[in-house]
């Protein structure tokens, strides 16, 4: 791990707890927005998620064997040569 990721991650926390301090900040002021913001990005966030596996889904390529070949293994023996 680089002093750059490290330093990138430290950015991460203290910008989330920013965020999370400003919608304390907002909640305990009442204020709409501040609950409709973060409700209305994770709502998306869950339907793309949703249209993204249903795309997925939906155009995805399966192919079927028709022929299945079962050969036994190398060092089973076979009836003939456990009745020798």
């Amino acid at each position: 791990m680089t002093d750059e990721s490290r330093t990138q991650g430290w950015a991460i926390c203290i910008g989330a707890g920013v965020l999370a301090l400003l919608f304390t900040i907002g909640i305990l002021d009442g204020s709409y927005v501040a609950l409709a913001i973060p409700v209305a990005i994770l709502t998306f966030f869950v339907l793309g998620l949703m249209g993204w596996v249903g795309y997925t889904i939906a155009t995805i390529r399966v192919e079927v064997e028709t022929e299945i070949t079962v050969t036994p293994p190398a060092d089973a023996k076979t009836a003939s040569d456990a009745s020798a």
